[in-house]
């Protein structure tokens, strides 16, 4: 599968309704469910019966079929679709910073390590483990990311810290991340909201309800780095 049908099946996976995510997916290709039920060589009530959730989710290979299905159809057609979505699939390697730690790093010590202060949920930060941490701009993960991209920031976990620069008052950095967990299923261990002092009680509320411990910091990001490079070493 290349990056589109990957992305497209991923976000089907992933989501919390599968069935609608179909068919968004199915309509957005502007293919029937008579149409798809051919080409897959199922009947169009199990098409149907997937999309209203009335069959059990299905798995990864039939997922990827429906969508390798989707753009096959759609090349037939000219690749219209498929051309105007690779522009929105593109690889985002310029908002996300990521990286991964070999062992697990506790919650406190890793807000010690960037000399960070916890406005919510502090009680969770020692019980919580984070595997990676990702540094994010705030203001293209905003603009220029797609919702569906979105689990890119995550890397090979959701079990890390989501570090957002360039931030104003942190409320559309914890906005993202809410929108982020109904289109992956997924939502990070911590949050850290970057040279502000001061946070939108609003952000303050989204982490709380979303039970993420959400940390403030005024570090040098590369100072941040260093010391969490450090910790590998």
């Amino acid at each position: 599968m290349d990056q589109l049908s990957t992305t497209i099946a991923g976000e089907i996976a992933l989501s919390k309704d599968p069935g609608s995510s179909m068919k968004k997916w199915r309509e957005m290709f502007g293919v029937s469910q008579t149409d798809l039920a051919e080409v897959l060589k199922v009947s169009s009530s199990t098409i149907s019966d997937y999309e209203g959730g009335r069959r059990k989710s299905p798995g990864i290979g039939v997922v990827a079929r429906l969508v390798e299905s989707l753009i096959k159809m759609d090349e037939k057609r000219g690749s219209k679709i498929k051309k105007q979505l690779e522009q929105n699939f593109s690889p985002q390697t310029e908002v996300f910073d990521i990286a991964e730690f070999s062992k697990a790093i506790n919650g406190k010590k890793f807000k010690e390590l960037i000399d960070a202060d916890c406005v919510a949920n502090p009680s969770k930060l020692k019980e919580t483990q984070i595997y990676g941490y990702s540094f994010i701009d705030s203001l293209k993960v905003i603009l220029d990311v797609p919702v569906h991209d979105y689990i890119k920031m995550y890397g090979k976990t959701p079990e890390r810290a989501l570090v957002f620069q360039q931030v104003g008052s942190g409320r559309s950095p914890m906005i993202a991340v809410k929108i982020g967990r109904f289109s992956t299923d997924m939502k990070p261990s911590i949050v850290v909201l970057h040279g502000i002092t001061k946070v939108d009680p609003i952000a303050q509320k989204i982490a709380e309800s979303e039970k993420i411990p959400l940390l403030i910091t005024t570090k040098p990001i590369s100072e941040i780095k260093k010391a969490l490079e450090s910790y590998e070493a």
